[in-house]
């Protein structure tokens, strides 16, 4: 579990640019290319690639990390604030925002630590109730857990 919410963070792990004067709005800035779908699909491929050491399937090891990637940008998308996610690196750099943005932008770095990131943090405890509801209420919702309809 820890490897997969460490996976889902690994886009922001851009804000380190900053560091080396790699602006917001570089190719490589924060929501840049590590924000691409491609970015997720070589992580992605990276993950399948080391599973069997771990006596993992590769396939759907390599497929679940593409997803868990890949929904952090997709959830960036849904922020009120920054330049958006450039969803399309190398192909096209222009920043994508979803057409709904219903989630504060987070604060970086300890920022996320105040009142406002605070504020964040339960904003989006509120907006992904149901899915933290589902994901922790056992129940099978009419799968066996072969993925059969059960009769």
């Amino acid at each position: 579990m820890l490897v997969w919410s460490a996976l889902s963070f690994l886009p922001d792990a851009d804000v380190i640019g900053f560091q080396f004067g790699i602006r917001y709005a570089d190719e490589w800035g924060h929501r840049g290319a590590s924000h691409s779908l491609m970015f997720a699909i070589a992580v992605g491929a990276a993950v399948g690639a080391l599973a069997p050491l771990f006596k993992r399937p590769a396939l759907r090891t390599a497929i679940t990390a593409i997803l868990v990637v890949a929904s952090h940008p997709l959830l960036d998308t849904l922020t009120n604030g920054g330049l958006g996610c450039a969803l399309f690196w190398p192909f096209d750099d222009t920043r994508y925002f979803a057409p709904w943005r219903p989630i504060p932008v987070s604060p970086i770095g300890l920022g996320f630590f105040s009142p406002y990131g605070m504020f964040v943090a339960v904003v989006e405890l509120v907006v992904f109730l149901p899915l933290f509801w589902f994901g922790l209420s056992g129940r099978s919702w009419g799968l066996s857990p072969s993925g059969h309809e059960e009769h």
